[in-house]
C-alpha cells in the first residue's frame, strides 16, 4: 500500500512538472514584442532624418546647377562624321563670337583642352559613342561642374545628328540649340569629299585644338635626315623592308590642326628637347638626359629619351613615371600629338650626398 501511494504521488509531481514546464513555454511562445524600444526608434528617426537633408541638398544644388546651366546659349555645329566639321569648328565659333567648344567629348576654349578626354581615343566604337554622348554619369557631372565654373555666355556643340546634339544637351543639363548650322552651310560638296576621301585613306581624326608645327633644323648627327629621307621616298618598301614601326592604328589617330586663329606657329625641334628635358627632369629617380631624339611623323611625334637615373631607384617605376609625365606634358604644353615616348635607362648615378659623404 505505501509503496503504490508513493509512485502514485511521485507520477503526480511529474505529471504536474511537465504540464508546468508546457504552460511556460506555451506562455513565452505568446509573449508579444515590446512595444516601444526608444534607442531603435531614435537610430531610425536619426538615419532617415539625415537621408532625408541629403536628398534634398542634392535636389537643391542639382537644381541651382541646371538653372545655371539653362544661361549658356547652345549652338550645334551638325554634319555627317568626316565631312570636316571639327577642321571647320575653330573658324565657324570665331564667326559667331563663341569661346567654347564641345566636340567628342572635349571642352576646348582658346585652342586648349580644359576638361574631358576625347572620345576618339577609346577602346572601342561602343565606349567612343558613350563618350561622344556623356553617357557615363561620373564624366557628365565633371563637364557639368567645368561649365558652371567658367560659364560661358555661348557653347557650341559638335554632332553627326541634331538627335545626337539633344542628347549631349539632355545629360549636360543644357538648354537645346537655339541656333543649328550645317556643315553643308560652311563648306562646298568638294571641300566635304575630300574630307571623306582624308578620312577613309589616312584615317585622320580631328580635334579643332590647333597643334605647333616642329620646325627641325640641320643639326645633331648626319643619320637623322638621312633616316627622314629614306621614309620620304619609302625606300623600306623596294627592299622589301618587313618593318612595323610605320604601322599605324588608325582608327585611334588624334590629329590637331596645325593653325589658330593668329596663324600657324612653329617650334624648333631643340626647343622641343629642352621641353622634354625640363619634364623628364622633375621626375623623382631622374638625374639627367642622356640622349634624345624628336621624329616627325604625319600625325604627331615619337619621343625617345635616354636617361641616368639615381642609384637605389626602382627603374621600372622611374621610366613609367618619365613615360606618362614625358607624353601628358608634352600634349598639355605644346598640343602636339605624342604617338610613342620610348623610355631606357642607360646610366645609374649616386645621389650628390651619398658621393660627398664617401
Amino acid at each position: 500500500m505505501i509503496y503504490r501511494w508513493f509512485k502514485r504521488r511521485r507520477d503526480l509531481r511529474k505529471s504536474e512538472k511537465e504540464r508546468a514546464a508546457g504552460l511556460r513555454k506555451e506562455r513565452e511562445s505568446h509573449v508579444p514584442e515590446p512595444m516601444f524600444n526608444p534607442f531603435g526608434r531614435l537610430a531610425d528617426a536619426v538615419i532617415t532624418q539625415m537621408n532625408e537633408r541629403i536628398i534634398a541638398y542634392e535636389e537643391q544644388t542639382q537644381n541651382e546647377i541646371r538653372e545655371i546651366l539653362g544661361n549658356i546659349a547652345v549652338i550645334s555645329f551638325v554634319g555627317s562624321s568626316g565631312t570636316g566639321k571639327s577642321t571647320r569648328a575653330i573658324s565657324v565659333a570665331r564667326e559667331y563670337h563663341i569661346d567654347y567648344i564641345i566636340d567628342d567629348g572635349l571642352l576646348i576654349h582658346g585652342g586648349a583642352i580644359v576638361a574631358g578626354s576625347s572620345a576618339k581615343r577609346a577602346e572601342s566604337k561602343m565606349e567612343s559613342v558613350r563618350q561622344a554622348l556623356f553617357l557615363d554619369p561620373v564624366r557628365a557631372e565633371s563637364m557639368r561642374r567645368t561649365l558652371v565654373e567658367r560659364l560661358p555666355s555661348a557653347l557650341m556643340i559638335l554632332g553627326t545628328s541634331d538627335a545626337m546634339l539633344s542628347r549631349i544637351c539632355e545629360n549636360l543639363w543644357l538648354n537645346q540649340p537655339s541656333i543649328k548650322i550645317r556643315i553643308e552651310d560652311v563648306t562646298t560638296e568638294m571641300e566635304r569629299n575630300l574630307a571623306k576621301q582624308t578620312r577613309l585613306a589616312e584615317g585622320k581624326h580631328t580635334i579643332p585644338v590647333p597643334s605647333m608645327e616642329i620646325k627641325h633644323e640641320f643639326s645633331g648627327s648626319l643619320i637623322e635626315p638621312l633616316a627622314r629621307l629614306w621614309q620620304r621616298f619609302d625606300l623600306g618598301s623596294v627592299f622589301g623592308s618587313t618593318s612595323t614601326q610605320n604601322t599605324v592604328d588608325y582608327d585611334r589617330t588624334v590629329v590637331r590642326p596645325t593653325f589658330s586663329t593668329l596663324g600657324s606657329y612653329a617650334m624648333s625641334d631643340q626647343a622641343m628637347k629642352d621641353l622634354v628635358s625640363v619634364l623628364a627632369l622633375k621626375v623623382d629617380g631622374v638625374e639627367g638626359v642622356v640622349d634624345q631624339k624628336v621624329q616627325k611623323e604625319p600625325y604627331g611625334v615619337i619621343l625617345s629619351l635616354d636617361l641616368a637615373i639615381y642609384y637605389g631607384s626602382s627603374t621600372q617605376s622611374v621610366l613609367a613615371k618619365t613615360q606618362t609625365a614625358v607624353s601628358a606634358g608634352v600634349e598639355l604644353l605644346t598640343a602636339i600629338n605624342v604617338l610613342a615616348t620610348n623610355v631606357r635607362a642607360v646610366r645609374v648615378t649616386k645621389e650628390r650626398g651619398a658621393q660627398s659623404s664617401n
